[in-house]
Formats: C-alpha cells, sequence, structure tokens
C-alpha cells in the first residue's frame, strides 16, 4: 500500500470525528435547555425521593391518625431500675 492510501485514509477518518464532534456540539446546542431541566428534574426527584416528596401522608398527623382508644395494646414495659446513692 502507498503512503497516499494511508495518508488519504487517515484524512477521512479526521473528516467523520470531526463531523461527529460538530454535531454531537450542535446536538447539545439545539437541546440545551430541555437537557437541563432534565438534570434539574432528576437532583430534585433524587433530592427529595428519600423524603417522599414535601408531605408524608405515612406517619401520623393528629390524634385522628393515633391508635384507636378500644384497642388493646399489650402489657406495658418493665420500668427502668432506679439507683439510689447515698453520699
Amino acid at each position: 500500500m502507498s503512503c497516499q492510501k494511508v495518508i488519504n485514509v487517515v484524512a477521512v477518518a479526521s473528516g467523520a470525528v470531526s463531523l461527529a464532534v460538530v454535531g454531537s456540539g450542535l446536538f447539545v446546542f439545539v437541546n440545551r435547555d430541555s437537557i437541563v431541566d432534565n438534570i434539574k428534574q432528576q437532583a430534585i426527584d433524587a433530592a427529595l425521593g428519600g423524603l417522599g416528596g414535601f408531605s408524608a401522608p405515612s406517619l401520623p398527623t393528629g390524634s385522628n391518625d393515633l391508635v384507636d382508644p378500644g384497642t388493646e395494646l399489650g402489657p406495658a414495659p418493665a420500668a427502668a431500675p432506679s439507683f439510689q446513692t447515698s453520699l
């Protein structure tokens, strides 16, 4: 293979890479607003995902969410021992 053919292959490959870079940059430039909004939404969802949103409906919010008065609760836990020290 001659040296001219190698140079032509390298030139075509270089042109293809340049077109790919310019095309990718143009795509990002045109769609930058939607890309930024998508990333913001993903960040908000990730930050608030553990919190379950702004409200926690699974937690009791008042006396109406607490145990009914007629419910059996079982035996009370043992009291902690009290130690008296004399000085």
